[in-house]
């Protein structure tokens, strides 16, 4: 499946600071800090709140989840496939309207799910190569994480997943 990104922001690459990671970091924090804490996402019905502790070098935990990988928060690393990404997660949240994605061509799909006793949205590129987690804690949402999906089996999983939800709606 092709899928259509011009509407999304472009890449931030590391070569566009000459791989000086310190530099990069700190554009790529700028980025954030203008998505999500200078202005906010538009959410049906919610505020858009983050998750700001444990902080990290003065950084949200926010942030390191959508610019990291790994289980343990002083564990992450570096995941530059989400770091490139970092713009991504505000577009997609402001396209997101709560309507069933059933265009032929949508710009994202969209599904449910529990998980650690709260409901958590699920934004995604057509083709689940791109995610986007958003808990609802009620009142407000928090961005859980944003993330590339490199591996075909796992978009395949959370092609599974979509497809369950939207069929559980239908009875």
């Amino acid at each position: 499946m092709s899928v259509s990104i011009e509407w999304l922001p472009p890449l931030l690459l590391l070569e566009d600071d000459a791989g000086d990671w310190a530099a990069y970091l700190e554009r790529l924090h700028r980025q954030f800090v203008a998505d999500f804490v200078d202005s906010r996402p538009v959410w049906p019905g919610k505020r858009v709140n983050l998750k700001r502790h444990p902080e990290h070098e003065g950084k949200s935990a926010t942030f390191w989840h959508m610019v990291s990988t790994g289980d343990r928060e002083t564990d992450r690393v570096p995941d530059f496939r989400r770091c490139e990404r970092i713009a991504w997660p505000r577009a997609m949240m402001d396209a997101f309207d709560g309507a069933k994605p059933d265009a032929a061509e949508p710009r994202l799909v969209w599904w449910q799910e529990e998980r650690w006793n709260e409901n958590r949205y699920n934004l995604a590129l057509p083709d689940f190569s791109y995610v986007v987690v958003v808990a609802d804690r009620g009142e407000y949402v928090l961005p859980w994480t944003a993330y590339w999906v490199a591996r075909e089996h796992r978009r395949q999983k959370l092609r599974k997943a979509f497809r369950a939800f939207w069929a559980a709606q239908k009875s």
